[in-house]
Parts: structure tokens; sequence; C-alpha cells
């Protein structure tokens, strides 16, 4: 069955309009950084990283800066409530893996942020080597009564890849985790990196049909950018690594968007770098205009998200 698209903007299943269905108001995500770590940067796993990750970990700097859960889920409340007129809120842990960490201390950390007025629900990303029974558990009797979503970094569902990129786990561990976090009402959303290096158009479409058939709520699609202090920096900068071109990185997301089901909400569709870091390519900090693309594209197509699903 095709999904039809909404209209000439709206040819994909995106986060804000999800959210709206199910709350009937806008709701937006109040990004936290908790001061956790990551097993493939404190020496359980690795001390490396994945070769596109940094010190900063995508993280915002403010648990460093001293803030609270709750202040700085008060600052995202104000601010967001001003510039979109937010009237509910997800709490999402953002910087590095949100389940690494003792489970008093991640049931601590979630329940400050829950019992913030008008919040309605977690969004937790993590990795699919850092949950157990006693997380979903948790997560579980969170859902009864919350909107909860777990983000697993996969990025490529191509061994070759993960081991290139010092990711730490193979896509077994991470279909091991969706399956044991399937049926306990929590949500799924999966991440991947298009552009990975030595990745063929072929290999990342492949991602999104395996990703596909794994009854997966929602996905984000991330374009592989440059960031100082990373060793991929330091393959770009021998030439080892060339950047997507923007046209290059669309294309491949109306790709994957015609493969994947049109039940499939579509958290992010690509990134953003910190000006400040950000080595190549230089295009990405044009976040608009990128996703205008995308429309634009889908548009001349003719086509949507699921367009080829079923066919």
């Amino acid at each position: 069955m095709h999904l039809e698209p909404v209209s000439n903007k709206k040819r994909y299943y995106d986060f804000n309009t999800y959210l709206r269905t199910v709350f009937g108001c806008r709701v937006q995500k109040i990004t936290l950084d908790a001061g956790l770590s990551c097993p493939n940067r404190d020496g359980k796993i690795s001390k490396k990283g994945c070769i596109y990750c940094n010190a900063r970990g995508s993280g915002t700097g403010a648990h460093a800066k001293g803030l609270s859960i709750t202040e700085q889920m008060l600052d995202g409340k104000k601010w967001l409530s001003k510039r979109y007129k937010a009237k509910k809120f997800l709490a999402y842990f953002q910087s590095f893996t949100n389940t690494y960490a003792p489970i008093d201390t991640l049931k601590s950390l979630y329940e400050e942020a829950l019992v913030i007025d008008d919040v309605v629900g977690l969004s937790i990303g993590t990795r699919p080597d850092c949950v157990d029974e006693s997380i979903l558990n948790l997560l579980q009797d969170y859902a009864k009564y919350y909107h909860i979503w777990i983000e697993y970094g996969l990025q490529s569902i191509h061994d070759a890849t993960l081991a290139l990129i010092n990711r730490g786990h193979d896509f077994q561990c991470f279909k091991k985790a969706v399956q044991a976090t399937q049926n306990r009402g929590i949500k799924i959303c999966a991440h991947v990196i298009l552009g990975l290096p030595d990745e063929t158009r072929s290999q990342m479409l492949e991602t999104a049909k395996k990703i596909a058939d794994m009854g997966i709520d929602g996905i984000k699609i991330h374009l592989l950018y440059v960031v100082k202090g990373t060793a991929l920096e330091k393959l770009y900068e021998q030439g080892k690594y060339k950047c997507l071109a923007q046209q290059q990185y669309v294309d491949l997301v109306c790709d994957f968007l015609e493969i994947i089901p049109p039940d499939m909400v579509i958290q992010r569709l690509t990134g953003d770098p910190h000006p400040d870091e950000l080595v190549a390519p230089k295009w990405s900090l044009n976040k608009r205009g990128t996703l205008d693309l995308i429309n634009k594209t889908l548009e001349n197509r003719n086509s949507y998200q699921g367009k080829f699903v079923d066919s």
C-alpha cells in the first residue's frame, strides 16, 4: 500500500506531524546533557571512539557548565515555548550513551526530567550494546504512563563499515537490541549515516531495505560531516575521505525514503554540526536549504516515503 503525499510539502512522515497527531499540540524535544560517558571512549571497548566523534560527543556542554537536568529542562522549556509555541515536551538525553550508567543513576536522571510540568516522555540516545533487561524493564514501566523512545545508533548494517568507523559493535548486536526492546510499549528509532567511508549507494540502500523490514518505529538519517579533533579529520586531510556533495546527499535521502515504510516516523533528515567545529562540507550548515532541496527533489520525482514499499 502506497503512502500518498499529504501535500506538495509533506512527502514524508515527519516527527512534528507524528507528535501533533499523538498529543494534539506542538511538542518539542529538550536536548539534555547528563554527563554520561561511552564504552567506546572510556576504555571498556575502546578509547578512540567512532572516527567521526570528538570529545564533545554531539553534546551541548551543559553538564560541564554545571547545569543540572532540572535547570536544562526549565531553560529548554522557556526557549522552546517562546520560539515554537510548544505546549508539551520530550526530555531528550542526547550526549554520548544515555543508558551507560548504574540503573539507580539512570532512574534518578530520567525521573528528574519526567517530573517537570508538561513533560510527556523521554527520548534516550544510546548504543545497542548498552541496554540490558533491567534498563528495558525500567523504560517499559515508564511507557505505561509516558511516551518513551529509545534511539539506537546503528549507522550501517555492514559489519565491514562498522569496523572501519570503529563503532565497537556489529549489526547482529543491533538486531538483538531491537528484538529485546520490541513489544514493551517502547518506541524504537534507528540512527543511520549516509556517506560513510567506502560505502556505495547500493550498500546504503541495503541498510534502508533491512531497516524497513525490522518493525522499527522511527529513523534519523544523518550526513557524515568532518569535525575537528576526530580520526575522520585526519583521513580527510590526507585525501582518504571525500564528503558527499549536497545533491548527492539529497538524492540518497530521497532514495532511502522511497524504500522505508510510510508509517515509519522521520525524526531527522540531516545533522546539525557545530559551526565552530565543522571542517567539511560547509554546505551542511545550511540545514533549511538541504531540507528544501529534499522536498523539491521528491516533488520533481513525483515521489514520497514508501513509494517502493510492497511494489
